[in-house]
């Protein structure tokens, strides 16, 4: 009972820290869209700008599915070395997610920033907010690497 209590620990950790990243992304840009749309109309440009940092939360979820559903590591029988690859991947992957989001959310937000200022920076910072949802997505595929491993 003890080990699925310690993979838990790790699957609130991963679904907690990657959530509680994506708010503070979608503020970030939410703030920033509220204060553009004061000077320019391009509300459709900044709720996507604004969503895009809501992803790494949907990652956390995601681990969960990968570590319960795909490899049904998430039950009483999980062993000890188990239990300690979905902690090590739910603690990687919510760290990961937390500073992530938070960092697109930043790019994000000076980019619409820059539309409200005239700049034609919609398509441009889409690129740029792409790398750093890139390293969620590498997270994601850890724990993905490391759930096969632990089922192996």
């Amino acid at each position: 009972m003890g080990n699925l209590v310690l993979a838990y620990l790790g699957v609130a950790i991963m679904i907690g820290l990657s959530g509680i990243g994506s708010a503070f992304g979608v503020t970030i840009t939410g703030n920033a869209a509220v204060g553009a749309l004061k000077k320019v109309n391009k509300f459709g440009n900044f709720i996507v700008l604004t969503a895009l940092p809501g992803t790494q939360g949907l990652y956390g979820f995601a681990g969960y599915f990968i570590f319960a559903n795909m490899f049904g590591l998430l039950t009483p029988d999980i062993t000890t070395f188990q239990a300690c690859t979905v902690l090590g991947g739910g603690i990687a992957l919510g760290i990961v997610g937390l500073f992530s989001a938070i960092r697109q959310g930043q790019v994000c937000a000076n980019g619409i920033a820059g539309i409200a200022q005239g700049h034609d920076v919609f398509s441009k910072t889409l690129i740029l907010a792409v790398f750093p949802e890139l390293y969620a997505i590498v997270a994601l595929a850890g724990v993905f690497l490391m759930g096969q491993a632990a089922v192996a």
